[in-house]
């Protein structure tokens, strides 16, 4: 009978605490606004040299339309555990002016410590100790994407592609305030609806107009009704845009919209109401774009890795797990869209996330990083080719097969 390896518990990871900051202050240190891809890619060579370290090899890097993505797959077998990452903020360069880095009373604060650098060092701390304690990473596959924040559209079919055949897919996006794990995210669709009209003079003849404001006046009311609060579907009108000067009937517009779902089918119901859309006034024309970005994360995604995390976490002593729904959509959406079990929020515990009060507590680090060095260890045991339970049930290994 094999011997289980000891759990990485929670007091493992305290005595690395020193180390685990001083890599977030690093990546904090250097910023990586989405749209910049310059300071971004500055940013990835920082997480390349880090996961270097931690992993025992240099990740892949992938360009796609100039954004930098990094992928590390470990061994040779099929891929079974995704650890999924991203390190673009929402941040601009020079923010780190505004908000410096500072470790105080045991919060740290800095762009982008919570959102989600802080995922990143936790992974890798977790898989750095794995690989220490004798665990075979064969079929852990490390991803770390540079554009989620608006909308992952050179990462989406690299998520995907890496995610096809895992039994999990980890997601190190920040947790609920509280520690709560995501086990629902509502899916994402951005609309962009754009209006066509005629200029007139609004003096002399605005009867010859088509006004765009006025149209699109109309179809904010239109689009607002589509959404359904007791399905928790939010259809919000946002950014609006018409005409050039004060004395002119404005001869173009354009609306942006912003819809969250917990269901594809409400997803989908609100898609058709907004392709449905049709002109007011006579002689307007309406041109919709945009649609589907992310699917929900339906809670059946995560329900069995939830209750391995619950099982991982009461092993390691920690507290019990809560299970949370969330409306912001994350990576794990897609990864859940092709029916992968996905569960999300495994990152820092802290709050403040694209505010000026963005903020990790460090207390929490510790037992974040046992947890997610827990359920990769139980993954990789449970998953088919080991002597542990199928990856199905979800269950922790049987004693004496290595996991914990």
């Amino acid at each position: 009978m094999t011997t289980r390896p000891a759990p990485l518990t929670p007091g493992v990871f305290a005595d690395l605490l020193p180390a685990m900051l001083a890599d977030l202050a690093e990546l904090v240190g250097c910023e990586t606004p989405s749209a910049d891809r310059a300071a971004f890619a500055r940013g990835a060579a920082l997480v390349a040299r880090q996961g270097a370290r931690a992993l025992g090899a240099d990740p892949e890097v992938l360009v796609r339309e100039g954004c930098t993505h990094l992928r590390w797959r470990l061994g040779g077998g099929p891929r079974r555990v995704l650890v999924l990452c991203h390190q673009d903020t929402v941040w601009p360069v020079g923010t780190l002016t505004a908000i410096p880095w500072s470790v105080v009373d045991g919060v740290v604060r800095g762009p982008g410590c919570l959102d989600m650098k802080g995922g990143i060092v936790l992974g890798l701390t977790a898989l750095a100790q794995l690989r220490a304690a004798g665990t075979d990473l064969d079929g852990v596959t490390v991803l770390v994407t540079g554009d989620e924040e608006v909308g992952s559209p050179t990462s989406a079919d690299l998520i995907r592609e890496e995610a096809r055949g895992c039994a999990a897919v980890l997601v190190l996006e920040a947790g609920a305030d509280d520690g709560g794990l995501k086990t629902g995210r509502k899916g994402a669709s951005m609309y962009e609806l754009l209006v066509t009209g005629r200029a007139a003079h609004a003096g002399l003849e605005p009867e010859k107009g088509i006004s765009a404001t006025l149209e699109l006046a109309h179809q904010v009311g239109a689009i607002a009704a589509l959404a359904d609060p007791g399905q928790g579907t939010t259809v919000t009108p946002t950014a609006l845009v018409s005409g050039t000067t004060t004395n002119t009937v404005p001869a173009s517009g354009r609306l942006s919209v912003d819809v969250r779902a917990l269901t594809a089918a409400e997803q989908q119901r609100v898609d058709a109401g907004m392709r449905a859309l049709t002109p007011h006034l006579p002689g307007a024309v309406l041109e919709l774009r945009g649609g589907v970005n992310r699917p929900p994360l339906e809670v059946a995604s995560s329900a069995g890795l939830f209750a391995l995390a619950q099982q991982v976490s009461a092993r390691l002593g920690l507290p019990a797990p809560e299970a949370v729904t969330v409306g912001g959509a994350s990576d794990g959406n897609f990864t859940a869209g092709i029916g992968v079990p996905t569960l999300d929020g495994l990152g820092a515990v802290g709050g403040g996330a694209h505010a000026a009060g963005e903020h990790v507590r460090t207390t929490e680090l510790p037992g974040r990083a046992a947890l997610v060095a827990g359920l990769v260890r139980a993954v990789l045991a449970a998953a088919p080719g080991t002597h542990g339970r199928d990856v199905g049930g979800l269950g922790l290994p049987d004693e004496g097969t290595g996991g914990g």
